[in-house]
C-alpha cells in the first residue's frame, strides 16, 4: 500500500522513572541458576540488555499511554477536538473490557466525535495502528490521527520471577521463561495528518506487510506467563522479515540499504538484531537501538526508538527511514518514511 497524503506531526514517549539491570533481576533467583549451574550474568549475555525501566507496580496502561498523548498533542500544537480517530496498540490491557482506547478517550477528554478502538497485534502493533489510521488519512475520512502504546507489565515479570524461585524449575523452564525477564515498561504517541494541514513533511510512504502463522505458538502470553522459544523464534522472525524484505524492494521506492538512512526496528536483543542484518544485508550502524538500556518495550520500542533518533540528531530533513516491525503470530511490516 502507498500512500500520498500521511505526514507524522509529531511523536514523543515517556520513560518508566526505575531503573532495574538484569543483575538485579537475577540476583532474585540466584539459587536456581546456582542449582542448575547456570553462571551468572546469563541475562545480559543473551539479550545484550543491562538495564530496563519499570513503572510503580500497579501502574495501568491507559494512565501511561495517557501521559505520552498529552505530551504529543502539545508537541503538535493542535486542537484534541480535531482529531478523528485514537487507536490504542498496547500489549498490556487495564482490563479484558471495555478497551484500553476508551479509557485514554476520557482521560484526555477527546470529543464524542473521535473514534477510539485497540488494535491489538503483539509488538508489532504500533505499526499497524499508523497504517490504519494513514488508511483513514489518505481517504479523507479524518484530518488528524492519534496512535499510542503504554507497556507497564511488571506483574508478569513478578510472576515469572516467582516461578524461577520454585525448587522443581528445570533448565528448560528457565529457557523457556527467559524472554519474559528482557520486558521493559514505556509509552510512546504519534500524531499523523493529511499533508494538506501538516505542519511537518515526514511522510509516510507506504508499507508492505506478511504473515508466517505456522509459528503462532513460538511466544505465547497470557497475563500471569510467558513462554517463548527464543532460538526458533530469532529464525523465523528472520526469515518473515527476508520475505517481506523481497516484497518492499518491488513494492517501495528507495527499497536498498544503501538508500536508506536509519532503521528503527521492533527492539529485542543484540541476537536478534543481528540475524535481522544478516538477513536483509543491512548495515549495522544505521539501526537506532534502546533495548540496551530500555528492553524490550513491545510495540512502544519502535516508535520510541524514531523519536530519539529525531532527538540526538541522526536523521534530517530528506532522509529515508525503514520502521521495521515484527510481532509474535508471527506477522510483519515494513513501512517506508521519508523525514
Amino acid at each position: 500500500m502507498l500512500f500520498e497524503n500521511v505526514r507524522i506531526e509529531a511523536v514523543e514517549y515517556e520513560l518508566a522513572p526505575h531503573r532495574v539491570t538484569s543483575a538485579d533481576l537475577e540476583e532474585q533467583f540466584s539459587e536456581t541458576l546456582a542449582r542448575l549451574q547456570i553462571r551468572p550474568g546469563i541475562l545480559e549475555n543473551l539479550s545484550g540488555i543491562h538495564e530496563r525501566r519499570f513503572w510503580d507496580l500497579g501502574t495501568q496502561p491507559s494512565n501511561i499511554a495517557t501521559l505520552a498523548a498529552r505530551k504529543v498533542i502539545e508537541t503538535a500544537g493542535i486542537d484534541p477536538k480535531d482529531i478523528g480517530c485514537m487507536v490504542n496498540t498496547s500489549v498490556m490491557k487495564d482490563y479484558i473490557e471495555p478497551s484500553v482506547a476508551s479509557l485514554i478517550h476520557g482521560n484526555l477528554q477527546l470529543p464524542s466525535s473521535c473514534m477510539n478502538y485497540d488494535i491489538g497485534n503483539a509488538c508489532l502493533g504500533f505499526v499497524n495502528g499508523i497504517f490504519n489510521i494513514g488508511l483513514m488519512i489518505e481517504a479523507k475520512v479524518i484530518k488528524y490521527g492519534l496512535v499510542v502504546a503504554g507497556e507497564a507489565g511488571r506483574g508478569l515479570i513478578d510472576t515469572t520471577i516467582a516461578r524461577l524461585q520454585q525448587a522443581d524449575v528445570t533448565k528448560q523452564d528457565f529457557m523457556e521463561n527467559i524472554a519474559t525477564l528482557t520486558l521493559g515498561e514505556g509509552a510512546v504517541a504519534m500524531i499523523l495528518s493529511h499533508r494538506d494541514i501538516a505542519k511537518t513533511d515526514h511522510r509516510i510512504n507506504g508499507a508492505v506487510s506478511m504473515a508466517a502463522s505456522e509459528h503462532n505458538q513460538l511466544c505465547v502470553a497470557n497475563s500471569s506467563i510467558m513462554r517463548s522459544y527464543p532460538g526458533k523464534l530469532m529464525s523465523a522472525g528472520a526469515s518473515l522479515i527476508s520475505k517481506t524484505w523481497k516484497l518492499a524492494s518491488k513494492t517501495l521506492e528507495r527499497w536498498s540499504d544503501d538508500q536508506i538512512a536509519l532503521y528503527a526496528p521492533h527492539q529485542v536483543s543484540t541476537n536478534n538484531t543481528l540475524a535481522v542484518i544478516k538477513a536483509i544485508g543491512a548495515t549495522r550502524s544505521k539501526f537506532k537501538l534502546t533495548f540496551p538500556w530500555l528492553g524490550n518495550t513491545g510495540p512502544v520500542g519502535l516508535p520510541t526508538a524514531l523519536a530519539m533518533a529525531n532527538e540526538e540528531g541522526l536523521i534530517t530533513t530528506g532522509d529515508h527511514i525503514c520502521l521495521m516491525g515484527i510481532g509474535s503470530g508471527l506477522n510483519c511490516m515494513l513501512m517506508s518514511v521519508t523525514w
